[in-house]
């Protein structure tokens, strides 16, 4: 095994292929899986086996050309197909000396059986990680082989004796066989979910086509595992001490994350969206997958309901199985990538907004990775257009705003893990600000049941203010962006009449708006906008948003002193060294062309606050980006808006940097009509 020349030697004369073809015939004859007892096979047979594998597991071991030509042989599969049938997972446990097969109670063949699966892992092993991509090497017709270990660690009801006594030499060796079996399983199981898509189309095509994987209901089995699977009653049998017990029971942990991931990878699949929602019967929207992910999000609040109340917890609760919900709200999470999933998931039978919206799913105390889960789903739903008023209606009846926000999710911390969960709950605010007022109306105002919490822009603000993360900045901010566009973009009305009196409803409902206008109208909100604008010079479409909002929130006169105030704010940008004094010199005609490869740059511009960035995208010459024409035309925009609320000398400084560029662009030729309109207005604006 450490001599390639005469490895070299032994692949030329074919004596891989012939031991591959000699495992072949044993494989022939083989039962379909999944196999309840093991191959009945003579101790010598089973010897000439393992020896091949072990023979083929030196020939190859870091030596490419072997691997190669044995994986063109598909002899990971032969091996693994055998090593199923020679020693199916957990079948010692309640073989009988009584049956038809009487030498499966002998210790000597046990031992050999399991030794020889031990050595085709190895095999396997060695050969998964090839790096070829012309040979795949574990392809779709693994997966029906790689569950069977699955079913072994499900509960039996005949509660069956094992074929060892406790004392036994054998038994220990015998589970760490059984463990070994589920954890390659497993492991393979989640790294082809993860990057082969073959795998992760078909484990979903066999949830409803049983020929997929030959009559064996692989993803079935992965989820019956995930929900069902224990611990084995021969770990106890065993007597096992306390720390190898510990250590069993953290890599059976392991073995079902890993199962979670793949299952969550497959529901992610995009060829899997149509696959996985079956609407083939109509009581069950979504077909069996959506069904059981849904059910363990419910079956969760209401059991650990029942852990709180007068009546103790069946014993098929799963109350302590955060694993569960975690799978079920990610796998939803990615099928309700589209609309008119999210309205089910939201409607009868399912109505999930209120359980996602539970206590026990969104609150202080609840997991991390559990909160993932459902802000991520929420996520997902809460981007609805504002036209799918189920959505919106099912989000505001929940009341899920004030729920993140109560949740403690925008608190102070400090790990990645923290970070992407904050960024999902901005995520889910974020889109329900951008389409319903109302949701607005519970992000901006106090909560009447818990007055004396910071509101959730509040808390967003702050996030925004302390964190070092350039997604959650951007994201926070943007929040603010949409809040504005929707409190400037609707107009409650407060004088409707019926009956000839004031209508109550419309009333209130203007005090709110107005309430929620006097929140937001502030100094941190409006060095918020102009920083968005300021920091975003990569990014045309935050720019651009980020003008709109602050046009919008320069429409009253308290707003445009605000945001006029903070345009000189330093943003505490490095400038480059070589930044030349006259940064933002007028143009010249050359410079309105975009700038050709060829063309020398000395810098890329840096602003050193918000009203330089105006500067830079109305000049639109040497930036990180092109900024697009209707961008520039909203820079003029904005200036108009400032210029019809505010005067004063800030207002001058602001004309004095503006007015190069201005003047050197109308005195352009090749400036496109909707641009060069913009810059006639703004110019009249400032005659």
């Amino acid at each position: 095994m450490d001599h390639d020349e005469n490895r070299g030697r032994l692949l030329d004369s074919g004596f891989p292929q012939a031991v591959v073809s000699l495992l072949e015939g044993y494989a022939e004859n083989l039962p379909q899986p999944s196999h309840t007892r093991s191959l009945e096979l003579s101790i010598p047979h089973l010897r000439v086996i393992k020896t091949s594998i072990g023979a083929l597991l030196n020939a190859s071991i870091g030596y490419d050309p072997v691997q190669i030509r044995l994986i063109s042989l598909e002899a990971p599969l032969t091996i693994l197909k055998l090593s199923t049938a020679v020693y199916p997972t957990g079948y010692w446990y309640s073989a009988s000396t009584n049956g038809p097969h009487p030498a499966v109670g002998h210790e000597d063949e046990w031992i050999l059986r399991s030794s020889l699966s031990n050595w085709a892992w190895m095999a396997i092993s060695e050969l998964k990680d090839v790096k070829d991509d012309t040979l795949p090497v574990l392809t779709p017709d693994f997966l029906p082989l790689l569950v069977q270990p699955l079913s072994a660690f499900l509960p039996d009801p005949s509660h069956p004796q094992p074929l060892f006594d406790e004392s036994s030499e054998l038994l220990n060796g015998l589970i760490d066989a059984d463990l070994e079996n589920l954890s390659e399983a497993c492991m393979l199981i989640e790294s082809l979910s993860l990057d082969v898509d073959d795998i992760r189309v078909s484990l979903a095509r066999g949830l409803h086509s049983p020929m997929e994987h030959n009559n064996i209901p692989c993803l079935s089995i992965i989820l019956d595992f995930i929900e069902r699977a224990s611990y084995p009653t021969s770990w106890t049998y065993a007597a096992l001490d306390v720390t190898d017990r510990k250590h069993k029971e953290k890599t059976f942990n392991i073995c079902k994350a890993a199962l979670i991931k793949a299952v969550v990878e497959v529901a992610g699949e995009d060829r899997n969206a149509d696959i996985l929602w079956d609407n083939s019967v109509s009581e069950i929207p979504g077909g069996n997958f959506v069904y059981k992910m849904a059910d363990w999000l419910k079956r969760y609040v209401k059991d650990l309901d029942a852990t709180t109340s007068e009546h103790s917890s069946s014993t098929q609760s799963i109350f302590d199985r955060e694993d569960m919900v975690i799978c079920a709200s990610l796998s939803l999470g990615n099928l309700a990538r589209q609309e008119k999933k999210s309205a089910a998931l939201v409607s009868p039978p399912y109505s999930l907004v209120p359980i996602l919206a539970s206590h026990h799913l969104l609150s202080a105390s609840t997991d991390i990775k559990v909160k993932h889960g459902v802000l991520g789903l929420l996520k997902h739903l809460a981007q609805a257009a504002p036209s799918s008023t189920v959505i919106h209606n099912a989000l505001k009846e929940s009341e899920i705003i004030q729920k993140i926000a109560k949740s403690g999710v925008w608190d102070e911390k400090g790990d990645a893990m923290a970070d992407v969960v904050q960024l999902s709950a901005i995520g889910v605010v974020k889109h329900m600000a951008g389409a319903n007022v109302d949701h607005v109306y519970a992000l901006v105002l106090p909560s009447a049941q818990s007055p004396e919490l910071p509101t959730g822009l509040d808390q967003i603000l702050a996030l925004v203010k302390r964190s070092d993360s350039v997604p959650i900045k951007s994201e926070g901010s943007r929040v603010l962006v949409n809040i504005v566009r929707a409190l400037r973009g609707s107009k409650p009305t407060s004088d409707a009449v019926v009956v000839g009196n004031v209508d109550k409803d419309a009333q209130e409902k203007q005090k709110k708006h107005n309430a929620a206008l006097r929140t937001v109208i502030t100094p941190e909100s409006a060095l918020v906008l102009t920083r968005l604008v300021g920091f975003s010079g990569k990014y045309p479409l935050l720019v651009n948003e980020g003008l709109i909002a602050l046009t919008m929130f320069s429409m009253s006169k308290e707003g445009a002193s605000l945001v006029l105030d903070v345009l000189t704010a330093p943003l505490g940008l490095e400038l480059p060294l070589d930044t030349p004094v006259d940064a933002m010199s007028p143009l010249t005609a050359n410079d309105l062309n975009v700038s050709s490869p060829s063309r020398a740059r000395v810098h890329l511009n840096t602003p050193r606050h918000p009203l330089d960035m105006l500067v830079f995208v109305l000049k639109n010459v040497d930036n990180p980006a092109n900024f697009p024409t209707e961008v520039r035309a909203n820079v003029c925009s904005f200036l108009i808006q400032l210029t019809k609320h505010t005067h004063g000398v800030k207002l001058e400084q602001v004309k004095e940097a503006m007015q190069p560029v201005l003047e050197s662009l109308l005195a352009s030729s090749g400036v496109e009509e909707r641009l060069e309109n913009a810059l006639h207005r703004l110019s009249e604006a400032w005659s």
